[in-house]
């Protein structure tokens, strides 16, 4: 079967950015569920992968949007379906949540950040550079799932990115676009706004050739049944 991706999308402004220019150029069929309307999950989901987007709520939220519960039992029953799994920030979180891992507020990270390649780093994190920077916009951290592997590290946030079974997680954002970073950074303050403006020309190519790196890599295979 060819691939398809559901894109689960759970605040307007926060689409698949980049990971959509890249499924587009390699004519990858996807749909967004978009939650922010719908408040549930399909029934009936025809897709090999599931792309799981950030969003200003925490996985603790249960109580306030209950699709979250949903999410997570559709994560815990993606490897037996047959699918390959992407969570990025409250995806990564949804997805250490959905294995029994603990999700807790903590550091708040807004913009450019030095992240490390974890020793012995598996899969495509393998590939990555020692060290490269990213965008964050997070004010939660994860455990990592029991018999997960930390793939990338921070210094202020040490869980930032973890595979187990069929998933990946990422605390942090390779989606990003020029035009996402100006809607997200419009009502930040003066100076993280100014110093997001300065790095962005530094990191941004850098960052979209690491999310091209992913989503090749997320996308060439899917799990048998």
């Amino acid at each position: 079967m060819d691939p398809k991706i559901a894109i689960f999308q759970h605040v307007k402004n926060e689409p698949s950015g980049y990971l959509e220019t890249i499924f587009c150029e390699r004519e990858i069929p996807f749909e967004y569920i978009r939650l922010y309307d719908t408040n549930e999950v399909p029934r009936i989901l025809n897709a090999t992968h599931l792309v799981f987007m950030g969003g200003f709520m925490s996985v603790n939220d249960e109580d306030k949007f209950p699709w979250l519960k949903e999410e997570k039992e559709l994560i815990r029953r993606s490897e037996k379906a047959g699918q390959k799994v992407l969570g990025i920030c409250l995806g990564a979180q949804l997805i250490a949540s959905a294995y029994g891992a603990r999700v807790y507020p903590f550091v708040q990270e807004t913009g450019w950040h030095p992240l490390d390649r974890a020793a012995g780093a598996s899969g495509i994190f393998s590939k990555f550079p020692e060290q490269f920077h990213v965008f964050q916009l997070h004010g939660e951290t994860f455990e990592i799932p029991y018999r997960g592997r930390l793939l990338a590290s921070g210094k202020n946030v040490r869980n930032q990115a973890f595979s187990y079974r069929n998933t990946l997680g990422l605390q942090f954002h390779l989606e990003m676009t020029g035009a996402i970073i100006k809607e997200w950074s419009k009502d930040l303050r003066k100076h993280p706004q100014s110093v997001i403006a300065r790095d962005t020309p530094r990191y941004l190519g850098g960052s979209n050739r690491l999310c091209r790196m992913v989503a090749e890599d997320f996308i060439s295979t899917r799990l048998g049944r």
